[in-house]
């Protein structure tokens, strides 16, 4: 990841890195509400899908104000979307990403009836990353700190 490639160019690779997401909605009070949910998949726009249970707060969440907050972390990289979601029913995509992992959550397998998808469309996102990975943003930071420099890692803002 050089400093001139295109923010965009640089979200869509590091996307399909995060295995977990906090997904914030709004509830019926009006207040925030986050929960960890397992990624899917992260297409090259930044939309994202979750396998959810249609009768989680999530699900029910999304039906009545679908604004979401996604955030993203792993190591060296951190990713914040924000973006509308929406219930999908697709059979096919649901058996593309069926795993035997999802059977605790859904003993019946794919046609379990309270299975359902959650498809989040990125509107603008914003990430960090610093290059190298955890050995080297951590040397990064204390020669920051010794040196007094700013710490150069890379910030950018982006309209999707």
């Amino acid at each position: 990841m050089s400093d001139n490639e295109d923010p965009r160019t640089i979200l869509a690779e590091l996307l399909p890195d995060f295995r977990f997401a906090m997904v914030t909605t709004i509830d019926d009070a009006g207040k925030l509400t986050a929960r960890p949910l397992t990624v899917q998949e992260a297409e090259f726009d930044g939309d994202l899908w979750f396998v959810v249970d249609r009768g989680s707060s999530v699900a029910s969440h999304v039906t009545v104000r679908p604004t979401v907050g996604v955030a993203l972390s792993k190591d060296d990289a951190w990713v914040s979307l924000a973006g509308e979601a929406a219930i999908v029913d697709d059979r096919a995509r649901l058996e593309h990403y069926w795993s035997s992992t999802l059977e605790a959550w859904f003993p019946d397998g794919p046609d379990d009836p309270r299975i359902t998808l959650l498809r989040v469309d990125a509107i603008s996102g914003e990430y960090w990353s610093s290059a190298g990975g955890r050995i080297a943003t951590a040397i990064g930071l204390i020669k920051s700190k010794l040196t007094g420099e700013t710490y150069e890692g890379r910030n950018e803002k982006l309209e999707l």
